[in-house]
């Protein structure tokens, strides 16, 4: 039997579009194992959204893998616990490559490393923000070229907590995409290139002082905000609550707030949501340094 436990993502963070990514400690779990014949799929949150066919994102990504070394796809039951929200912005579909990537690895016996499959997952999503974290931890930047894509990753102080805000309401990656404009100004390009630069080095320094402007951006969230209800509100609200940054979690809804006074930060902000039409819950979370693990037979491997 194979286990993976894959970590949600954050991507997008700031004015690090496509960029930049960070592991947060919500998870999925997926067990699975060869059967003689087929496929079989069971979904233990009885989320009916998620396919039970060849049209699962684990199973495709599976199917990829093993396409890829030339082999015949083996008979496969397939067990899911998602506890990360799907179309919130949270890296749902990234797990899911995840998860697959690393069940194909282990279960062909391949044995790929960890930065041969960065670069698998990389390729598949089509950017790296979302499935680098969710296999390394930690935040990442990364950026693609023609062939490979390169990456440095981040430990995140263990001092920081993230407000992850999540409403009631989903949102498409492809309607948040079809959002953004085609052309950006050379201001509006400077602007997010200096933020992008002080969001990271503040990370690497720990001078948390810094993510109230570094966390700025001018290329996707001022385009967004209109899909998603009070979203600008919000946002404000957490900087009076003593936010030390806010931006849009990934194409959206969910919004996070990095935050040092757990409590009281979330007192007031679930008050002042439970007067919006929506309904949000807020969850509390860290960085997760670490990224997906995987067990073989009950063992940890990596």
């Amino acid at each position: 039997m194979i286990k993976v436990k894959v970590p949600a993502t954050t991507a997008n963070m700031g004015p690090g579009f496509d960029s930049i990514g960070m592991a947060l400690t919500m998870y999925n779990i997926v067990y699975a194992e060869k059967i003689d014949k087929g496929l079989e799929i069971i979904i233990q949150d009885g989320n009916a959204s998620i396919p039970t066919d060849e049209n699962n994102l684990i199973y495709k990504t599976i199917c990829y893998f093993y396409d890829n070394i030339d082999q015949k796809v083996p008979g496969i039951r397939l067990i899911q616990q998602d506890s990360i929200p799907h179309t919130r912005g949270l890296g749902s579909s990234a797990a899911c490559i995840v998860a697959g990537l690393h069940i194909a690895n282990a279960m062909s016996q391949s044995f790929f490393s960890k930065e041969e499959l960065v670069q698998m997952a990389a390729q598949i999503e089509g950017h790296p923000d979302n499935t680098t974290p969710a296999l390394l931890g930690g935040m990442t930047i990364g950026a693609m070229n023609e062939k490979d894509m390169k990456y440095v990753k981040i430990k995140v102080p263990d001092t920081l907590h993230f407000a992850v805000m999540i409403p009631d309401f989903t949102l498409s990656t492809e309607l948040a995409r079809e959002a953004l404009p085609k052309k950006v100004s050379l201001q509006d390009a400077v602007f997010n290139a200096s933020r992008a630069a002080l969001l990271a080095t503040s990370m690497m320094t720990g001078d948390m002082d810094n993510l109230a402007i570094a966390t700025e951006d001018r290329l996707h969230q001022p385009y967004r905000a209109s899909l998603i209800p009070n979203m600008e509100n919000i946002l404000e609200k957490a900087k009076s609550y003593g936010a030390k940054g806010t931006f849009l979690s990934g194409a959206g809804p969910t919004l996070l707030a990095v935050i040092k006074n757990v409590v009281d930060f979330r007192r007031e902000m679930v008050t002042y949501l439970d007067t919006l039409e929506h309904k949000w819950q807020v969850q509390m979370l860290q960085a997760d340094n670490e990224g997906a693990k995987v067990w073989i037979n009950e063992e940890l491997r990596y």
